[in-house]
């Protein structure tokens, strides 16, 4: 009995770490126990996201033993101020940003680029003659 009890495979500790990037991508390398490579990077439908190296991110554990693992997302930023229940705030790297407010309002921070092109504001009818 004790030596079936010594031969059983370890529980996991934990069924969520959290973990460093090492190496960044769509498949990425992470350290929580230690260094686990070639992990996917799973995210809510229609979000797609890369994290950086450096990044602090959140590790989900399964399969037998806990050893399937994925990265499924890292420790949300600063709310914004006044930000209402419901409303969306993406950022990405340097200032850009895009906030989608409850009452339909869209607000673009960053250059806007549409189909390939820079965005300029019409000037409909407001040349100087």
């Amino acid at each position: 009995m004790w030596l079936s009890r010594q031969m059983r495979g370890q529980q996991p500790t934990a069924d969520a770490d959290m973990g460093m990037t090492t190496i960044a991508g769509d498949s990425v390398g992470v350290v929580t126990r230690g260094e686990v490579r070639a992990l996917p990077v799973y995210g809510p439908g229609g979000y797609i996201w890369q994290p950086e190296n450096g990044a602090a991110v959140l590790v989900i554990k399964g399969g037998p033993g806990g050893e399937e693992q994925c990265v499924t997302g890292m420790r949300q930023g600063t709310v914004p101020k006044g930000m209402l229940p419901g409303e969306v705030y993406l950022y990405g790297p340097g200032d850009n940003s895009i906030y989608l407010r409850k009452d339909g309002t869209v607000e673009i921070r960053g250059t806007l680029v549409i189909n390939g092109e820079f965005y300029k504001p019409c000037t409909c009818g407001q040349e100087v003659v």
